[in-house]
């Protein structure tokens, strides 16, 4: 692979430690109104979008989530800093996670901990979820290096320069596309074990029970 090409996937790597998160103490203290939300989120996850135009958060994303469960309405229009810190939460897991899924991790989190009294607020539950993740950042960092350096002496076989450095990048996706896959199947049974009541896991039971009948019943004809 040039040389160019290299630097530019270890700043990309590099990048990774860069990435923008929303701190705790950047979500306002004031209740906000749908545009100031959609605005707050623009700004602070700007770094996120892969391309220009994307948008991270409209305004019919957040009524969907709120027709959804996946968040409390808001009071007189306004939202909250615990309405905040669970529209983050959505932001980041949607990419990964399906909406039933989601609700079933967000649904408890929020019976217990939304604008309640209890002992641990939301807010110090996103403080704690946040301090863990920027200490992960460094040891992801350090795995995504050690796959870039691990596709580098993949397919020593080829000859010509072009095929050889297409190959070593496809190796290099696989790499990162089977790590996510792997975690996303980790993340689906933590989710079942734990997070789905019992009527949801009888009627994904009853939902697959009804797959496998129509399979059955197509086979045999």
């Amino acid at each position: 692979m040039d040389k160019q090409r290299e630097k530019e996937i270890m700043e990309l790597i590099e990048g990774l430690r860069k990435i923008n998160y929303v701190k705790p103490g950047d979500v306002p203290n004031i209740d906000l109104y749908m545009d100031q939300v959609t605005t707050f989120m623009d700004k602070h996850l700007e770094s996120s979008k892969r391309y220009s135009e994307d948008k991270l958060l409209t305004k019919t994303m957040i009524n969907n989530y709120t027709k959804n469960n996946l968040l409390p309405s808001p009071s007189k229009k306004k939202y909250s800093k615990d309405h905040m810190y669970l529209l983050i939460f959505i932001y980041y897991m949607k990419n990964i996670l399906s909406i039933s899924d989601i609700q079933s991790i967000l649904t408890p989190l929020t019976e217990k901990f939304f604008e309640g009294d209890s002992k641990v607020s939301l807010e110090e539950i996103y403080e704690e979820v946040f301090r863990q993740g920027e200490e992960s950042s460094m040891t992801v960092s350090k795995d995504v290096i050690r796959k870039y350096q691990k596709s580098k002496d993949a397919y020593p076989e080829m000859d010509g320069q072009k095929d050889h450095d297409f190959l070593q990048m496809f190796s290099f996706v696989c790499m990162l596309c089977f790590d996510v896959y792997m975690k996303k199947q980790m993340i689906e049974k933590i989710i079942d074990d734990h997070f789905s009541t019992t009527s949801e896991k009888e009627k994904d039971k009853k939902e697959k029970s009804k797959e496998h009948a129509k399979d059955k019943d197509k086979s045999s004809k």
